[in-house]
């Protein structure tokens, strides 16, 4: 059969789909997925990549597609395949919303013929790949890999992928993150080289979060970061005390986060506390908002509970694992009004509960994929104006996530290494695989005797579409209330404007207090950039070769030159300088060499 792109693919959709359409007729496709059935329609490729970020809406795409394709005849059955077993359930609940009966319990045998189709895991298929390969030679079938990178969480998923879906005849591979720290190719993705000879994914159609943002389909997201004092007594007896955000090497960075996270300190007792100011806030125009703890364990998860019930008054609801009594309590937290959600990770990924506004991000992953994810759950939007809030706490990495939400990311499938160089990704590669390991599975790390002893928290900035705004503050303080008690219904330009104002009269009132009154930080965020120990290394050693430039050229000492950047920037000894201390004295020695030419 021919077919055009004058073919409707949502010829039988129920007026209620998509179910959660923020605005406009339910029955009308957003702008991006009809363009991506077009794209399909027009060259019907057996192999297709959409790249959509989280809340862009991948699964209404893929099963308006798939109804095309059925009604059309060029499929007989389809397969979803999922992450999770709970979304499973949620792509089975879905296209029946549509029609399209898929059988999520399905394990072994010919599916009934009230089916469509079914609905599988990655793991189930790594289990019987040549199971699903007989359906797909008996019938056609179009294969729904969502959220595909996961086919390259190890070797024998994605050869399971390869072996079970070879047949298929049509591949659509869904995902909005479609970058991995690992070199493990994903099935059935494209890989295209470069000028520079490194392989990247090449998608067949994109949907940026920066796009979804533009065309009011997510929500601006304001991150509140905070920083504070923290304790802890190492393995081997010593103890140490640092702040969050300031420059460390990577193990105390570590130590540091991990003291923040403990429950015994103040500083995630504040930090949640703040975020329950401002769920508060965001209910006043979005009534039924909720709020999503990502815990780093199932202790963690379970004290952070007990201290949102002292904190609110209220009960949260605690989800644990994968299992069949955790998709219920989302499922049921998701259709009411409850306030809290704390979750360890199956929350991170693909769980659509819409009203999810403000999270916490209360673990130590510190992966891209895994942050992306996390805070793809807040960002799905259901009426212009609606805007999400994820509190963190003041890790370099972090707010550099933070930074590039927009910014789109392809699979790199080589990473080439001088020889002798360290390689950049193998902490991620180790971060990323303790992300994707069984909580129950312990790693040499979790048997060191690491103690956390004391902490506190600051509240220390908000970034908003690539900014920094605010100036440090105690919590409860006026200055903090300012940022927590922004309106939760703001247009994207609106909440730059807030923004700011906000650090417009907190640097006003900051001048007239004394000086001894002064016992944070005086400077407004843009002025304190958050580096990380490696990068203030560098700082140093920029400065010290445009010293040494500028002492070719002026003849002066190296030490008379240090000393009068200090004289006219201020500060201490390059040593004990701050990033945006050496970055200043960089750019006066500078201005001075150009003088001189």
């Amino acid at each position: 059969m021919t077919t055009t792109a004058s073919h409707s693919p949502n010829h039988h959709l129920s007026p209620a789909f998509p179910g959660r359409a923020p605005w406009g007729t339910a029955n009308k496709l957003r702008a991006w997925q009809q363009g991506a059935i077009d794209a399909y329609v027009a060259r019907q490729p057996r192999d297709f990549l959409a790249v959509a970020t989280p809340g862009a809406g991948k699964t209404t795409f893929a099963l308006s597609l798939a109804s095309y394709l059925l009604h059309n005849h060029l499929v007989q059955q389809i397969t979803v395949v999922a992450p999770t077993e709970h979304l499973k359930t949620q792509w089975a609940d879905a296209a029946a919303r549509i029609g399209i009966r898929l059988d999520p319990q399905y394990s072994a045998g010919p599916v009934g013929r009230d089916y469509h189709g079914v609905a599988v895991t990655y793991a189930g298929v790594g289990v019987r790949p040549m199971l699903h390969r007989n359906r797909c030679e008996q019938r056609k079938t179009l294969v729904i890999l969502d959220e595909i990178h996961h086919a390259g969480d190890s070797k024998s998923w994605g050869e399971a992928c390869l072996e079970a879906f070879d047949p298929a005849a049509r591949r659509l591979a869904l995902t909005g993150t479609p970058f991995r720290s690992d070199t493990n190719p994903i099935p059935f993705v494209t890989y295209e080289e470069g000028n520079d000879g490194i392989r990247r994914s090449a998608a067949d159609y994109t949907y940026g979060y920066g796009n979804a943002l533009a065309d009011g389909v997510v929500r601006p997201v304001i991150f509140l970061s905070y920083s504070g004092t923290m304790r802890w007594r190492t393995k081997a007896g010593d103890e140490l005390s640092a702040r969050l955000g300031e420059p460390m090497t990577k193990d105390a960075t570590g130590q540091a986060w991990r003291t923040a996270l403990a429950p015994t300190g103040e500083w995630i007792p504040n930090v949640l506390r703040a975020a329950d100011q401002r769920l508060t806030e965001v209910r006043k125009g979005i009534p039924d908002a909720g709020g999503l703890v990502i815990a780093a364990d199932q202790d963690a998860a379970r004290a952070y509970a007990k201290l949102i019930r002292e904190i609110t008054g209220h009960k949260a609801t605690v989800v644990l694992s994968d299992d069949t009594g955790s998709s219920k309590r989302i499922e049921e937290f998701s259709a009411s009004e409850d306030r809290w959600m704390v979750a360890v990770r199956m929350v991170s990924e693909g769980v659509d509960v819409p009203r999810l506004a403000v999270g916490v991000y209360a673990t130590t992953i510190s992966t891209p994929l895994f942050f992306a994810q996390a805070v793809g759950r807040f960002v799905r939007s259901r009426r212009r104006g609606e805007t999400a809030s994820v509190f963190v706490p003041t890790i370099p990495m972090l707010l550099e996530f933070a930074h590039e939400m927009e910014v789109e990311r392809d699979h790199v499938l080589d990473k080439p290494k001088k020889q002798g160089e360290e390689d950049p990704f193998a902490e991620e590669d180790k971060l990323l695989a303790e992300a994707e390991r069984a909580e129950d599975e312990a790693t040499d790390d979790d048997m060191l005797p690491f103690e956390a002893l004391e902490s506190d928290a600051v509240f220390d900035r908000v970034l908003y579409d690539g900014a920094e705004f605010g100036m440090q503050a105690h919590p409860g303080s006026e200055e903090e209330q300012d940022y927590l008690g922004i309106p939760g219904l703001l247009e994207p330009d609106q909440v730059q404007i807030l923004l700011q104002k906000r650090q417009a009269r907190q640097i006003a009132h900051s001048r007239k207090k004394p000086d001894e009154e002064a016992d944070l930080i005086e400077l407004p965020a843009d002025r304190r950039p958050v580096v990380s120990h490696r990068q203030l290394l560098e700082l140093r050693k920029q400065l010290n070769t445009m010293v040494a430039a500028y002492n070719h050229q002026s003849g002066k000492p190296h030490g008379v030159i240090h000393n009068e950047l200090r004289r006219v920037c201020g500060g201490p000894p390059s040593a004990e300088a701050t990033a945006g201390q050496l970055g200043e004295r960089i750019k006066k020695v500078q201005e001075w060499a150009t003088r001189m030419r």
